[in-house]
């Protein structure tokens, strides 16, 4: 049941990204829906406590010293008030009917049903760098993710409910706890998952090779360092192997110039050696990225 009138709890973890902060909140202030019916949280997820940011409504400011977005995530759902939670990311930026459009989608799941939102890659750029180009190219193709029954927490949606019977994220991955909770659900017969097309959330692609690195390295240390053995050996074994899959994907993607497509190519040819070079280092022992 709804309670206090708010049917959404928007909860964002944020860490090392304040920065980003006020252009998220005018997007979630400008939503198209009653105000009212929203609720926002950030979760400090970093080691000091932060001055609350400015803003037009009421936002709420926790601290979540466990590291990790997830155990963030948590936090946040923990004191939410909201009949659904939906997830996004602190550089995301929310389309003005992102809330509406999931209210609409909402009233067609029901209460069983993850929604995983629509996110746009894009850059302030004309032309974009070459790894923006990358970025554009990959993206985070939420209805391919969808289709594998799972969905990016940029922009995910759950009942409070569902979440709650669910518990919630792994507080201890640093990254696919997204793809872990929303497995969990549909194997539980609790829940379906569905694509919301419409219910958009824009993320700027990344600017530089450091950036893409960083990514790569957080990602390959989900993949590799928590989950069942069987998935982990499996998640080894492809890091081994050149990204023909890959590379297949980006080629066939004629929406967007051959220019992009070549671009994202080549340079995905190099983080596979930044992948490879990660999966030796946290088999040495080393601590996974968490950024």
């Amino acid at each position: 049941m709804q309670r206090d009138g708010l049917l959404f709890s928007v909860i964002v973890p944020v860490y090392e990204q304040w920065d980003l902060v006020p252009r998220l909140l005018e997007c979630l202030e400008a939503q198209s829906i009653d105000r009212s019916t929203f609720e926002i949280i950030l979760v400090n997820n970093g080691p000091h406590t932060v001055a609350e940011p400015k803003h037009g409504g009421s936002v709420q400011v926790i601290h979540c010293p466990h590291p990790g977005s997830y155990a963030a995530r948590n936090a946040g759902a923990a004191l939410a008030r909201g009949e659904w939670f939906s997830f996004t990311d602190a550089d995301c930026l929310p389309d003005r009917d992102w809330l509406q459009q999931l209210s609409t989608t909402i009233l067609q799941s029901g209460p069983g049903t993850l929604i995983g939102g629509n996110v746009v890659m894009f850059s302030d750029n004309d032309p974009p760098s070459p790894f923006e180009m990358y970025d554009i190219v990959k993206g985070i193709p939420q209805k391919r993710y969808v289709s594998r029954q799972y969905a990016a927490t940029a922009n995910l949606t759950v009942s409070s409910l569902l979440f709650r019977q669910i518990g919630g994220f792994d507080a201890k991955r640093l990254s696919g706890g997204d793809a872990d909770f929303c497995r969990r659900a549909v194997a539980s017969a609790r829940a379906g998952i569905m694509f919301a097309e419409q219910a958009r959330v824009y993320h700027p692609a990344r600017r530089t090779w450091g950036e893409l690195a960083t990514k790569v390295r957080r990602v390959k240390g989900g993949q590799v360092t928590a989950g069942p053995l069987k998935r982990r050996l499996s998640w080894a074994l492809m890091t081994l192997t050149p990204p023909l899959r890959a590379l297949y994907r980006f080629a066939r993607k004629s929406d967007l110039p051959l220019r992009y497509r070549l671009t994202a190519m080549g340079l995905q040819m190099g983080l596979w050696m930044v992948e490879v070079l990660e999966m030796i280092r946290l088999v040495a022992g080393r601590a996974p990225e968490r950024r």
